[in-house]
């Protein structure tokens, strides 16, 4: 069965991946953010000529019965706009139920805690009602969902418990539709099609700004979809699909995301339809953290930036919102065995049973044994004479007539094979053949 907590970690990275990004405070490096599955309304998208997404669209294979149940959730983020504005005079209270009148400025400081007028998010989730393969084939599972708008005020008060400033949270409504629908292809086999829009009703699209749009968009969209009784079907790998489901495999439309096999290794009851290509089972390194917003970074690099940010620089920082004053508390924290486990781990990605797992990307067929080379079959662990092609680069011409050992035949999802080998004369080839 699907492990839930093993899922929700894979697709809270994908939510908030490029949430923030290094130096963690308003710069060039964050001056457009929200650019993964961010589905703007279609009125904006279409008087601004495409200018952003308003729709993304799944399509996967399953084997099940008319029976299998199936349920699908929609995540992503909900941009607020936060402002921090100062109170002249103070106040000893808010007033009830109006805004307090405070003069907005872009940072504050308030005795020693320096606050910043930014953009934040709050997570959503959509989940129209769960249906049955058969329900789907018979009629379009129809979902419109409203996120409504939001305002709240926080009171920032000083040393002498005196409100001086306040941060206003506003968020604008956003409303969009859901439709999944299901078609048999053949005998126990369907396409499922899950296709998402933002339809917010906005009568100044055409002379709207980015920024606005963005105050009414769905950013960091995804879709989980999950077969509630794993033993009445499986979702099969759109990545690395079996031979006999590789032409409807290829037939599979998928706009601004693609699905991929989440959970544990070999489980196949739940598809992670995501704005960020990854691998069948994708995996969190053991050794992270906590999350950096950046997972195409690597985590000691940032780590260490961080550690190396002046006073200033990590006031700035702790003073956009919760999430980075969290990163720059957990990251000072770190104790040493945990800043050296990030410095490199070696991992073996083969099973027991020989059977290469999803780690680092791998497909799960097994690892050839022998190849046949000009009517010469050759094995791993065979050695070989190294004779480069007119044509192979100066690495390669430096290679030339050494002696090697084959160290592994493997197959990539293009289907071409490639030979690894050590070289024997290389001090390092026990490091290589690792």
């Amino acid at each position: 069965m699907m492990n839930e907590a093993s899922v929700d970690r894979i697709a809270r990275a994908v939510l908030y991946e490029g949430y923030i990004l290094y130096p963690y405070r308003p710069s060039v490096k964050n001056r457009q953010r929200w650019t993964f599955g961010c589905l703007c309304p279609r009125v904006y998208s279409e008087a601004h000529r495409g200018d952003g997404s308003w729709s993304m669209q799944t399509q996967c294979l399953v084997r099940g019965s008319p029976q299998t149940p199936l349920r699908v959730k929609v995540r992503g983020l909900h941009i607020q706009q936060r402002t921090v504005g100062v109170l002249e005079p103070p106040l000893v209270s808010l007033p009830q139920d109006i805004d307090p009148p405070c003069r907005p400025v872009d940072s504050l400081w308030v005795d020693d805690q320096h606050y910043q007028t930014w953009q934040e998010a709050v997570e959503q989730e959509i989940a129209p009602e769960p249906t049955t393969l058969h329900e789907l084939t018979i009629s379009p599972h129809q979902h419109d969902f409203t996120l409504p708008a939001h305002r709240s005020v926080e009171p920032i008060r000083n040393a002498a418990d005196d409100i001086a400033a306040a941060i206003i949270r506003d968020r604008k409504p956003i409303e969009g539709h859901v439709e999944i629908t299901a078609e048999e292809l053949a005998h126990r086999l369907y396409r499922i099609t899950v296709a998402v829009s933002n339809r917010t009703p906005w009568e100044s699209a055409r002379e709207a700004s980015r920024d606005e749009a963005l105050m009414r968009s769905l950013a960091s969209t995804h879709i989980v979809l999950a077969l509630t009784r794993a033993e009445t079907g499986e979702f099969i790998s759109l990545t690395d699909p079996p031979e006999a489901c590789q032409p409807a495999a290829s037939e599979c439309r998928n706009i601004g995301c693609w699905p991929v096999l989440v959970g544990d290794h070999g489980e196949r009851d739940t598809m992670l339809a995501s704005p960020i290509i990854l691998y069948d089972h994708p995996q969190l390194a053991p050794e992270s953290p906590g999350d950096l917003f950046d997972a195409t970074e690597i985590d000691e690099l940032l780590t260490l930036r961080i550690l190396t940010l002046t006073d200033e620089e990590k006031q700035q920082m702790a003073a956009v919102d919760d999430r980075a004053g969290d990163l720059l508390r957990r990251t000072e924290s770190l104790a040493r065995d945990q800043l050296m486990s990030l410095h490199g781990t070696m991992r073996n990605t083969s099973s027991p049973d020989g059977r290469e797992q999803h780690n680092g990307g791998r497909s799960e067929q097994p690892t050839r044994r022998s190849i046949r080379i000009a009517g010469v079959e050759l094995r791993t662990g065979d050695r070989i004479r190294l004779r480069p092609r007119r044509r192979a680069d100066a690495f390669d011409l430096a290679l030339d007539g050494q002696s090697a050992t084959i160290a592994a035949i493997e197959r990539d999802f293009e289907n071409r094979i490639h030979v690894a080998v050590t070289v024997d004369e290389d001090p390092g080839n026990d490091l290589g053949a690792m």
